[in-house]
């Protein structure tokens, strides 16, 4: 048994705990009451137990000590004690009920579209290319004629385009007033503004009068890119873009180009990657074919490139636009575009890193 401490000087460990006091929570606070000055087995009420068996000088010093850390520890108890319910009685006015579960705080993070985005405009950035934007509204020249789109391609119908209720821009680069249906108007004010050499790549909203389904929705992001110079050749397109693809997904990438057809462009394709859901094998995602398609590309055309004063017979160019929706679906395996509009924080957290 632990001999009792009949020093003044010795009462430096009660001392740090009677400091402590006014950090204890109530049930802490009960139970440091018992120890310290419990009839039983406190600590405090054992050492003044001891005093008669003391001479009287060490009696009269080392009582007077004991004594007064007796009161301040019930000093520091009754007060700690008023402290806590005070704060209890403020919670009950304000309603707030510290038995019921704790919410967890969501912490936000990048969209998983956003750091798509992000990504393939560095990818090409690292190729030489530099962004470039544009304004949303356009007129139908920039929009479509500039283009190279014939005056009744189904595309400027109304069931296909956004028009808005403004009146039309007079001029050879007006007409009616429309939300863009591609970033491609980007790629006209550029060649425009500067002329070739041109290397930039173009993230912005598109939109079109579609329904929104599980692969099609009204207001999208379109990536573009656009390359003119003397020499560019198909070659130059399709090293650049399967250079993005292996750089993008894997290094092991299956890449493909199909031809296709673009007002814009000439020749025109259409580029497939190995379906990233099924490694290839076949699934619903890419209906069985083990191929995904995720961008439409070709050579710019010449009389886009006449349209923006271009010399068609000095300068050649590609082109290609990508929806990074679609990407994301394919590099996260979603089944569904919808997931990544409808803001579901329990989906959001699962891929953007959010909790």
């Amino acid at each position: 048994m632990t001999e009792p401490r009949h020093d003044p000087s010795d009462l430096s460990p009660l001392r740090a705990r009677l400091a402590r006091v006014g950090a204890l929570d109530a049930a802490a606070l009960a139970a440091e009451r018992i120890a310290v000055l419990g009839r039983k087995g406190g600590e405090l009420t054992a050492l003044l137990r001891t005093l008669p068996s003391l001479e009287a000088d060490a009696r009269r010093a080392f009582g007077a000590a004991v004594n007064e850390l007796k009161q301040a520890f019930e000093a520091a108890f009754d007060a700690r004690a008023a402290a806590l319910d005070a704060a209890r009685r403020a919670r009950e006015a304000a309603g707030i009920d510290l038995t019921m579960p704790g919410r967890g705080r969501w912490i936000g993070a990048e969209h998983p579209v956003t750091r798509v985005i992000a990504e393939i405009v560095e990818l090409f950035r690292e190729l030489g290319f530099v962004v470039a934007t544009g304004p949303e509204a356009e007129t139908e020249w920039y929009n479509f004629g500039a283009l190279n789109f014939p005056a009744d391609h189904p595309a400027m119908d109304m069931h296909d385009t956004l028009y808005l209720d403004v009146p039309e821009v007079p001029g050879d680069r007006g007409g009616r007033v429309l939300l863009r249906t591609h970033t491609s108007p980007v790629q006209i004010r550029t060649l425009l503004e500067s002329g070739p050499p041109v290397r930039v790549v173009i993230p912005g909203l598109a939109y079109r009068n579609d329904p929104f389904d599980a692969s099609h929705a009204p207001a999208f992001t379109q990536i573009e890119g656009l390359a003119v110079d003397e020499g560019i050749s198909f070659v130059d397109l399709k090293a650049t873009l399967g250079h993005f693809a292996r750089r993008f997904f894997a290094a092991d990438t299956r890449v493909r180009f199909r031809p296709s057809f673009f007002p814009f462009t000439e020749p025109s394709a259409e580029m497939d990657v190995g379906c990233q859901i099924c490694g290839g094998r076949g699934c619903a995602a890419c209906k069985g074919t083990g191929w995904m398609e995720i961008l439409g590309c070709g050579m710019v055309h010449p009389n886009v490139l006449s349209n923006c004063g271009v010399d068609a017979e000095r300068f050649t160019g590609f082109a290609f636009g990508m929806g990074p929706h679609r990407i994301a679906m394919l590099r996260y395996g979603i089944p569904d575009i919808r997931l990544l509009y409808e803001g579901d924080m329990r989906f959001l957290g699962q891929l953007g890193g959010g909790r």
